[in-house]
């Protein structure tokens, strides 16, 4: 089991947005102490209950144990599972599909952080089980980042265009995912 620490890593204080606070992505948060982390953390389940809930995918999974700490590769994996909806424009018949995604929060002064081989071999492993990567510089700065293993062209496609932004509930996201789940297998 890899054990890790924020340490002076405060990267997910500026990069997420955090509703409660009024704080958008890639602010300072203002509860944010350089090199301490957040001053109130303690006392979050009150303030603010996404932070309280959320936590660092590098800081808790083992299957992160290659990726360098968020500040050092510039890019925060988001440890809440999401889905993206697929439609296909070329045929309206078609039904839409949902997809699993991981959601990697990049810094955007270092907007190529995404191209880290490590970070790549980790969303090849994701793809292999039929998840994709959103690549976010913002709330609404995004793009779907599709593994070779769910591109059929053996290399990673980037779909910028044709993107809307949505926020979903809990509920949403767990019924994106059984939707998901169930176009994997069926």
């Amino acid at each position: 089991m890899v054990k890790r620490e924020c340490g002076g890593c405060t990267l997910c204080c500026r990069l997420l947005p955090v509703r409660e606070l009024g704080k958008g992505s890639n602010e300072r948060c203002k509860h944010q102490q350089t090199g301490k982390g957040c001053a109130v953390y303690h006392k979050l389940a009150r303030v603010s209950p996404s932070c309280a809930l959320w936590s660092c995918r590098w800081l808790v999974n083992d299957d992160t144990a290659e990726l360098s700490r968020p500040d050092r590769s510039h890019y925060v994996l988001d440890i809440i599972p999401d889905f993206i909806t697929l439609t296909d424009n070329d045929d309206p018949d078609k039904r839409p599909s949902n997809v699993q995604i991981i959601q990697v929060w990049v810094d955007p002064k270092y907007p190529d952080a995404h191209r880290d081989p490590a970070l790549r071999d980790y969303l090849k492993r994701r793809g292999e089980e039929g998840i994709a990567a959103l690549i976010r510089y913002s709330a609404r700065d995004a793009f779907v980042l599709f593994p070779p293993a769910m591109t059929g062209s053996g290399e990673f496609v980037e779909h910028r265009t044709g993107m809307r932004a949505a926020d979903h509930t809990a509920a949403e996201i767990v019924a994106g995912i059984a939707q998901a789940e169930k176009v994997k297998i069926g």
